[in-house]
């Protein structure tokens, strides 16, 4: 079977956009050289990867379940690219860390800064996911390092005990008047929220909270990341939860406010797995000893 790095691209580029064309476009090739490219790509796996449609087009069934193979020969190229790099810049080798934001900026950017300053011939890269996203790439072994929310794991991988964090709950004075001295769940759940999406943490646990209480998370404001969530915030559409930490990160105006929350559904460990055999053993050992001994 012959197909190059183009092609991979092109089919994911495909399968992302829903068009032939545009992803030509995003690829910078031309549209009939795209589409005998993936006819030609069809031909050799003897089944249809897509289905052609007035507007687009969308994945077959045998499409849908290649993409995953397709998509860990990209990551696997990609690899490889990174760590020819390394290896021809003079490093002892590249370790990738994959993780949440939530826990990039009051924990892993400290330790990353520490870990280059003791290993400066180790090369790091950090992939910024969600915690399902994380385990996901760390199963395919795009990352050797994953680190995510514990309530949310599913890795069949041994874990470790990274740190420790908690949410409050962030709020707009100008819209919001809420106790000082702390919230309780049955309050919360009255309030509208303003929740990460699919496959965050975050949303898990609001769901978690409003099962406990015999209702459903109607999830009518849903974002990608939490400055977002803090634009929306700040215009009292609703409240957020975050670590008081990242809330600190956005250096927020004297209108925005966050309070602590009752009980204990909203304390949150991160857990550390390893996927061995991509990266050099000793590097890989050294980053993660690093990692859990600086808790």
């Amino acid at each position: 079977m012959k197909f190059d790095t183009t092609t991979v691209r092109l089919v994911i580029a495909i399968a992302e956009e829903g068009s032939i064309s545009r992803a030509a476009d995003r690829l910078e090739l031309a549209v009939a050289a795209a589409s005998k490219r993936v006819t030609d790509l069809e031909a050799q796996l003897g089944v249809k990867l897509f289905k052609r449609q007035p507007h687009g087009v969308r994945l077959t069934e045998p499409g849908a379940k290649l993409l995953s193979h397709i998509r860990q020969i990209d990551n696997l190229t990609k690899r490889l690219h990174g760590d020819a790099l390394a290896v021809r810049h003079g490093r002892d080798g590249r370790v990738i860390i994959g993780a949440p934001k939530s826990v990039i900026i009051p924990f892993l950017a400290h330790d990353i800064a520490a870990i280059q300053r003791k290993f400066p011939g180790i090369a790091l890269q950090i992939v910024e996911e969600n915690s399902r996203l994380v385990q996901q790439l760390l199963r395919d072994r795009v990352i050797d390092i994953g680190i995510y929310e514990k309530t949310s794991g599913f890795i069949d991988l041994p874990r470790f005990e990274y740190r420790q964090d908690h949410l409050v709950l962030v709020y707009s004075l100008r819209h919001f008047d809420l106790p000082k001295e702390g919230l309780g769940l049955e309050q919360m759940i009255e309030l509208p929220m303003i929740s990460l999406g699919r496959g965050s943490a975050i949303l898990a646990s609001l769901q978690r909270a409003h099962q406990s209480r015999g209702r459903v998370f109607r999830n009518d404001f849903t974002v990608s990341g939490f400055d977002t969530m803090l634009a929306l915030v700040r215009q009292g559409i609703g409240v957020g939860l975050m670590p008081p930490a990242i809330f600190q990160s956005f250096h927020p105006e004297p209108d925005l406010a966050h309070i602590a929350l009752a009980g204990d559904w909203h304390q949150r460990s991160y857990m550390l797995s390893v996927v061995d055999g991509q990266a050099q053993a000793q590097t890989l050992h050294n980053v993660v000893g690093e990692l859990l001994g600086s808790a």
